[in-house]
């Protein structure tokens, strides 16, 4: 606003195109018609985590149901928290809370994790973790904030309830990259491939933040990841005048 930039809230980009002239077209969804014509394009549109999708889910979101244990497990430090998945990611959050928390539990729908075995096995040696297979998340519940959840053991058909004030949830991250031109290179999971400019393999089109395959999912990287974006951009504008 200082400098007089025009921002349109409410846009949904749709789909961006390069054009014959190497000018962008981004064209939104909503409103219907809306379309804007750029030299260069930024795209910082994130990622968003898979969701369970299952009762109380929503409801408890920032109320002790968390998709980021960098970010919330500090909050949670000597209480009980739950980690749901068998991933990296989820091994990753149990380890961590296990530093912090007096009880952690792991619960993973499959029978096997799927992640490092060096990680796997560190988390096996936590006194304070107790890891929970072939357990598939049905709800969550609480009253105010979430107070625990519930799962059903495949290998036995029966349902249990587990308490818990932090329920941390590392299913999967979804990039927000479908808009992006079809040459855009993406790796196998749709991150935004870029290198170390933030510049992708389209001329003139840049991306910064969790929509790329930087490896790490943080704000202050996708805040540094944004200047080095609006850096290229200025210098690819400025070799286009010349």
């Amino acid at each position: 606003e200082a400098l007089k930039v025009e921002i349109d809230e409410g846009v949904e980009v749709e789909k961006i195109t390069k054009q014959a002239n190497n000018s962008f077209l981004i064209s939104a969804k909503e409103p219907a018609g809306v379309s804007y014509e750029a030299k260069t394009v930024i795209v910082a549109t994130g990622a968003h985590p898979k969701e369970l999708n299952i009762p109380g889910e929503k409801e408890y979101r920032t109320k002790g149901v968390s998709y980021c244990t960098v970010c919330d497990g500090p909050i949670f430090a000597g209480k009980t928290c739950a980690t749901i998945g068998g991933g990296n990611s989820a091994l990753e959050s149990a380890l961590m809370l296990a530093d912090i928390c007096s009880k952690v539990y792991v619960i993973n729908k499959n029978p096997n994790f799927k992640g490092e075995q060096v990680l796997i096995d560190n988390l096996k040696a936590k006194k304070n973790v107790e890891i929970i297979a072939n357990a598939k998340t049905t709800e969550i519940f609480g009253s105010e904030f979430a107070q625990g959840l519930k799962y059903s053991d495949a290998t036995r058909d029966t349902l249990h309830e587990l308490r818990a004030d932090g329920i941390f949830v590392h299913i999967g991250m979804i990039p927000n990259s479908f808009m992006v031109p079809v040459e855009v290179e993406k790796d196998k999971f749709g991150y935004i491939k870029v290198n170390a400019n933030c510049e992708t393999n389209l001329a003139g089109l840049f991306a910064a933040g969790d929509v790329t395959d930087v490896p790490y999912k943080q704000n202050p990287i996708a805040a540094g990841q944004g200047t080095i974006a609006l850096l290229s951009a200025v210098g690819y504008l400025n070799r286009q005048q010349s």
